[in-house]
């Protein structure tokens, strides 16, 4: 696999996690958007982009998000214990829409993201520097990374 590109949109510090976003281009043929680059408790990694799982209501057969307590439709309480668990036990919420299929490649995304990341944070730390432009994506809410 041949990254050919690698976009990156810095966030500010905020309260939460996130730092940035990610846009990378496989052998100039694929494009995979949203990846988000988060600090853990153990330093920055990269997040595939996710969408949020559904299920149905058993009363009326709606679509809620797994996360919810009543259906969006007809009000009926919903289950608690309706998701399947992941490997540590807890609710699936999530789906990755795409990820790498195996550790290897994991780690040859994660790296090279994380690589533009910190050039990025390097090259705003420059008189002049403009961020990035995501044209494509919905980003304008997101403010421009200053330190």
């Amino acid at each position: 696999m041949n990254i050919t590109e690698i976009r990156v949109k810095l966030l500010p510090r905020q309260s939460d996690k996130l730092r940035g976003f990610a846009s990378i281009t496989v052998d100039d043929c694929l494009v995979v958007r949203d990846i988000k680059v988060i600090e853990g408790g153990r330093g920055l990694f990269v997040a595939m982009p996710s969408r949020k799982l559904c299920d149905h209501c058993p009363s009326c057969a709606a679509k809620n998000h797994r996360k919810s307590r009543y259906c969006n439709d007809c009000g009926v309480r919903l289950s608690e214990e309706r998701c399947d668990l992941d490997e540590r036990g807890r609710p699936r919420l999530y789906a990755d829409v795409a990820h790498p299929i195996n550790q290897a490649a994991r780690d040859h995304v994660q790296q090279a993201i994380l690589a533009a990341f910190h050039k990025e944070i390097e090259l705003s730390k420059q008189v002049g520097y403009k961020a990035v432009e995501f044209e494509d994506l919905d980003y304008d809410y997101l403010e421009d990374y200053s330190e």
